[in-house]
């Protein structure tokens, strides 16, 4: 069989849902996103397709002009970084579609945890935790951030100041207090 019909891959190129460092969607959720978390992935789509990308573009075209192709440096990585960048751009341009932009700022002064919310808690064991519910494409967990979708922004959505709600984790349930709710001021 010629080389042309077959494919060699090393895993890196399939058009999965993973194409950067977020998670799958869970079937049959929404996308929620800050209106900040939606303008940083525009962002980087935007620079991804009018910077990047024609940048390694011309360097793949001048390196292909320099011969012997299989131990060209330049044209090898360069076809496996577009390859890089097309998949990324797939995978912003189907998640910024879906994406539906909630401002978190329309709660500022509830005490009820939605969408968007710094919450402030108390384990059983005394140890107190601040997290924010943020998207799933822009938690950043470094950051005190957690996705809507994951266990402790579950068990906290909907609760009130002073509710003990029940966690389930891999080492059981724990009990936690909700002490804070804090959303981001209107602009």
């Amino acid at each position: 069989m010629s080389k042309a019909f077959t494919r060699e891959s090393d895993g890196e190129d399939e058009d999965d849902e993973g194409g950067g460092s977020s998670a799958p969607l869970p079937a049959g959720t929404r996308n929620y996103m800050t209106p900040q978390g939606f303008a940083r992935l525009r962002a980087e789509l935007l620079t991804l397709l009018d910077d990047e990308r024609p940048k390694i573009v011309e360097t793949v075209h001048w390196a292909a002009k320099n011969g012997d192709r299989s131990e060209n440096g330049d044209y090898l990585y360069g076809k496996k970084r577009l390859r890089e960048i097309d998949r990324r751009v797939r995978f912003l341009t189907k998640r910024l579609e879906i994406a539906e932009v909630t401002d978190p700022s329309l709660h500022h002064g509830g005490e009820q945890v939605f969408f968007g919310a710094t919450v402030t808690y108390v384990e059983d064991d005394g140890t107190e935790r601040t997290v924010t519910i943020k998207g799933i494409d822009e938690a950043q967990s470094q950051q005190g951030e957690v996705s809507w979708v994951s266990p402790i922004a579950r068990t906290l959505l909907r609760s009130r100041v002073g509710d003990v709600l029940r966690l389930e984790t891999p080492a059981g349930a724990r009990e936690i207090e909700v002490l804070s709710v804090e959303y981001p001021a209107p602009v």
